[in-house]
């Protein structure tokens, strides 16, 4: 029986890191929604679960914290593990991160291989 595809949300305002983000997690074998918003990613939340969820930190409608904050709240994709990335390489920002239950926050430009065993790691088996 072939092993169904782990399904990731990438949730980025730039496009140009949105798309790179989503190309790269594509060649990894995963199948991919794209969010070009906070509001975009909770109304396809609304009606899909992904296993994991990359989001960017820094966004104009609704900041990551906040995009997890109401995750959290949502008993269907509560327990959805959250993986930042972002270009603010800020202590602060990572140890709030944690501390709302993110799985990690990685900083723009991402590493790749980094990526991949950062999800690897957090994506249910």
């Amino acid at each position: 029986m072939r092993e169904k595809k782990k399904q990731i949300l990438v949730v980025d305002d730039e496009p140009a890191w949105l798309k790179s983000m989503a190309v790269m997690l594509r060649k990894e074998g995963y199948q991919v929604k794209e969010a070009q918003s906070a509001a975009e990613a909770l109304a396809l939340l609304a009606k899909y679960t992904p296993d994991l969820i990359v989001s960017d930190l820094t966004m104009p409608d609704m900041n990551g914290f906040d995009l997890l904050d109401k995750i959290r709240k949502q008993p269907t994709i509560s327990s959805t593990p959250i993986v930042f990335f972002s270009a603010i390489d800020d202590f602060y920002a990572k140890k709030v991160a944690r501390e709302l239950g993110a799985k990690a926050c990685l900083p723009k430009p991402y590493d790749k291989d980094d990526m991949v065993s950062i999800l690897k790691q957090y994506l249910p088996q």
